[in-house]
Order: structure tokens, then C-alpha cells, then sequence
């Protein structure tokens, strides 16, 4: 059962026609018992074929009309359309009591035209009675005239139907009347697209409260998103509020009132499912095909796999600008000012190259671990490091890269600015080996090896001695010039 808020029509009733007698050019051939069929005018003073009784002075009437055989068509509730017209009673002089000023409705359902002047017999059984017609109007002596058409519209259903066909007929018990005009249709739920579903022709049920589900598919690109879909046809030929719908599908849009799901035109783009609108393909980005989801990047441009498909695609960004260098003994301080093109992209991070310079090595080599970097080597945030535990009286090469989110996608290496520096001179370190050469009873002959670090120039050499197993003692310095051997005596 539906919820009575869903029962609200959507379109207008569709109607068929089975049957309707004003078209007849000729006459109507009804079967009469004993109506009479002449020619009449409808309210647009039309001519048409009628049938009209009047036996209003005899008592007992008992006055049929009968249709020809009209076929259902697969209708299961079939509506009678009548315009009629009745002489008021009492305008009449002399009428007696048994006049009327109604009308009954029969049908008889048959599998096919078998009706003959005597069966089906002119009853109520077999002939299955839909209602008593009455008059809203009926005209007078006055009438006639004025020549005043009163006519009066009445419409009756009735059904189940399940036979091939039925008759209809009219039955009089004392009137005077016309029959103007008699059409017979049914209704039907006409095709309809609503909520992206096509729902094709329904006929109403046979009842007049029946609702008939009619199932629905989504129009070509489209996609359910709620199921089942279906529409619900009422008596009375009227869509109600659907169940479930379907949406155009990712790069397709809905146009026309909802009734086409278009492929997204070039340079647009559509990445889910939905009612929304094709998007225009972001900054740096292109489509390859009508109907895309996505926008592709432009050579030289680039998207990370977290970055939204709305989002323009970006490059890499330039160089770090004006790099300044602060060096102290064998630390150092780097400074330098962010690139003049980010690439688009906020996440723009430094990292730092070190190459030691010289040396007799041929050319720079990257610089070991035991160098230090503060806050870190890679991925820094603020334009500038600390550096410390270099070599000392080292050339030095740095380069501060800039890179960002895309970096990795490029196939160039990222851009950097880079500066030469020299470490300032320090004490070298001890000489590590030392041999005797020869020696005499009052002198000694030394030689020795450069120091491992010469940290700078190395001027000259100081030279202590001491006897031994007696307090060390020190002799005026003796200070040597040389290259990597040294000798002295004493």
C-alpha cells in the first residue's frame, strides 16, 4: 500500500476511444427495441446520428437500444461518455404518473459479435447493469421553442472486463429522451520519462481505486540508484509519485527536463554519477573524448593521486632565489628566498645537496654522513639550514632544490640554485706515526708523515722531548719547515 503523501498524479489521464458514435456518417445500425434512429444536432449544432424514444403515454415501457460488438482492446475498466437530453414531465399535458426522466446503462461481455435481435434476451440477466442515468437538465415546451438545447453529460465505468468484447445498451421505462452521442474509451497511464526511467503505456486497472505498477528503465547513459523503479497507473489514467530513479551516469549530464542523459561536450567533464552538471575540464587540463570523467594534463603538467580531479593541474616549481651563505669555522648557515613559480601547488618543501669540492679526488663528491643538518637534509618548510661538522679549509658546493607534489612525475631533475663556500682553517690534527732514522751518542735523526687532517697550510711542526723515566723536560723549540718528512737533531 502506498503512503497516502505519494498519492499525488504526476500528468494528465490518457484516453483510447473504442467507440464513439458521433463520427458514424452514416447510420449507427443499432440494434432498436423499438427506439428510433434519426438524425439530431449536438451543442454546436453539429449533425449527427441519435436515437431518441418517447412512449410516454403508454404504461410498462420497457425500451432497448444495443450497440454493436465493440472489441476491449486489452482494456480491463471500460467508461461510458453520454450526452442526452430529457423532456421534463410535467411540461407534458395529460401525462400520467409512469413518466421518467431517467434512463438505465447495461453491458454484456462476449468473446465475439454473436448478438442477434432476440439474445442476448432484453433483461437485466443476462445484461449486467452499470447504473441509473439521471437528468441534471431537462427541457420544456418553452424549450423547444427557443429552440434551447439542454443537453446533459454523464460518465459511468464499469469492469472487470475479461471477454473479447462487450455491447452496451440503454434502456427506457417510460421517458422522453434523445440520445445525442455515446463514446466508449478507457484509460491509460501514457509513456512518460520521469525521474530519469522510462515508464511505457500502462491501461488503468479494473477498478477504479487500482493502482497498476508499471516498472521503469533508465534512459540510455543512465544508472538506478534506488530499485525497484516503478510507477504506479491509477483509475484514473494519472502517474503517481515513482518509486526509486535513475541517474545519468559519470560523464553524462541531464538535459531536456531530465528525459536525455547527454555525453559531457569536449573540454567538460563529469566524474560520478548523478544530477549534476558536466564541469569544464580544470586550468592545464584537456579531455581526449566526448562523454570523459576526468580531465587529462597537459604536457608538463601533472596531478598527484590525492589531488581532487576538480583541481588544475600543476608543474614543478622553479628555483630557490637569492641564496645567501654564513660560514663560521666548520658550520654553516643557508638562507635563501622561495621560487618565483610555486607550480601551481602550496606544498613546496627544500631539500639540500652537499658536495665537497678538491681535495686531489677529481672533482665533488656527495659529502658523507658525519655531516649535520638542522632541522633536517630533505623536505624542509622554512627557507633556510644549519650545517655543521664540515671539513675544515674544505671547498664545499651546496645546492637547495625546490620541489613540490609533482616533482616525482617529471622526468627532469628538480631546479635548484646552489652556492660554493670554503670552511675557514683549524688546528690540524696530531701527527699519528713517527720513526727514528738513525741516530749517534749525542743525536737522534726523526721523520714523520703529514697529519690525516692538515686542516689548512701547515706553517711548521713543534717538536717536545723529554728524558726518560726523569721529569719531562723541554728543549728550546726547535721548529722544523718541510713538507710531508721532517727531520731535526739536537
Amino acid at each position: 500500500m502506498l503512503p497516502l503523501d505519494c498519492l499525488t498524479a504526476l500528468s494528465l489521464s490518457s484516453t483510447e476511444t473504442l467507440m464513439d458514435s458521433t463520427t458514424a456518417t452514416a447510420e449507427l445500425g443499432w440494434t432498436v427495441y423499438p427506439w428510433e434512429e434519426v438524425s439530431g444536432y449536438d451543442e454546436n449544432m453539429n449533425t449527427i446520428r441519435t436515437y431518441q424514444v418517447c412512449n410516454v403515454f403508454d404504461n410498462n415501457q420497457n425500451n432497448w437500444v444495443r450497440t454493436k460488438y465493440i472489441r476491449r482492446r486489452g482494456a480491463q475498466r471500460i467508461h461510458v461518455e453520454m450526452k442526452f437530453s430529457v423532456r421534463d414531465c410535467s411540461s407534458i399535458p395529460n401525462v400520467p404518473g409512469s413518466c421518467k426522466e431517467t434512463f438505465n446503462l447495461y453491458y454484456y461481455e462476449s468473446d465475439a459479435d454473436t448478438a442477434n435481435k432476440v439474445s442476448p434476451a432484453w433483461m437485466e440477466n443476462p445484461w449486467i447493469k452499470v447504473d441509473t442515468i439521471a437528468a441534471d437538465e431537462s427541457f420544456s415546451q418553452v424549450d423547444l421553442g427557443g429552440r434551447v438545447m439542454k443537453i446533459n453529460t454523464e460518465v459511468r465505468s464499469f469492469g472487470p472486463v475479461s471477454k473479447h468484447g462487450f455491447y452496451l445498451a440503454f434502456q427506457d421505462y417510460g421517458g422522453c429522451m434523445s440520445l445525442i452521442a455515446v463514446r466508449v474509451f478507457y484509460r491509460k497511464c501514457a509513456r512518460v520519462i520521469q525521474n530519469g526511467a522510462v515508464f511505457q503505456e500502462t491501461l488503468s486497472g479494473a477498478e477504479s481505486t487500482s493502482l497498476v505498477a508499471s516498472r521503469g528503465v533508465c534512459i540510455p547513459n543512465g544508472e538506478e540508484v534506488d530499485v525497484p523503479i516503478k510507477l504506479y497507473c491509477n483509475g484514473d489514467g494519472e502517474w503517481m509519485v515513482p518509486i526509486g530513479r535513475c541517474m545519468c551516469k559519470a560523464g553524462h549530464e541531464a538535459v531536456e527536463n531530465g528525459t536525455v542523459c547527454r555525453a559531457c561536450p569536449s573540454a567538460f567533464f563529469k566524474p560520478i554519477q548523478g544530477d549534476a552538471s558536466c564541469m569544464q575540464c580544470p586550468i592545464n587540463s584537456r579531455t581526449t573524448n566526448e562523454g570523459a570523467t576526468n580531465c587529462v594534463c597537459r604536457n608538463g603538467y601533472y596531478r598527484t593521486d590525492s589531488d581532487p580531479i576538480q583541481m588544475p593541474c600543476t608543474t614543478v616549481p622553479s628555483a630557490p632565489q637569492n641564496v645567501l651563505s654564513i660560514v663560521n669555522e666548520t658550520s654553516l648557515m643557508l638562507e635563501w628566498q622561495h621560487p618565483r613559480e610555486s607550480g601551481g601547488r602550496e606544498d613546496v618543501v627544500f631539500n639540500i645537496i652537499c658536495k665537497s669540492c678538491g681535495g686531489g679526488r677529481g672533482g665533488c663528491t656527495r659529502c658523507g654522513d658525519n655531516v649535520q643538518f638542522v632541522p633536517r637534509q630533505l623536505g624542509l618548510t622554512e627557507p633556510r639550514v644549519y650545517i655543521s661538522d664540515l671539513l675544515a679549509h674544505t671547498q664545499y658546493t651546496f645546492e637547495v632544490q625546490a620541489v613540490n607534489g609533482v616533482s616525482d612525475q617529471s622526468p627532469y631533475s628538480p631546479q635548484y640554485s646552489s652556492v660554493n663556500i670554503t670552511t675557514n682553517q683549524a688546528a690540524p690534527s696530531t701527527v699519528s706515526i713517527m720513526h727514528q732514522v738513525s741516530r749517534t751518542v749525542d743525536s737522534i735523526t726523526l721523520s714523520w708523515s703529514q697529519p690525516d687532517q692538515p686542516n689548512g697550510v701547515i706553517l711548521d711542526y713543534e717538536l717536545q722531548y723529554y728524558e726518560k723515566n726523569v721529569f719531562p723536560c723541554r728543549s728550546p723549540e726547535q721548529h722544523v719547515h718541510g713538507g710531508s718528512q721532517a727531520y731535526c737533531s739536537f
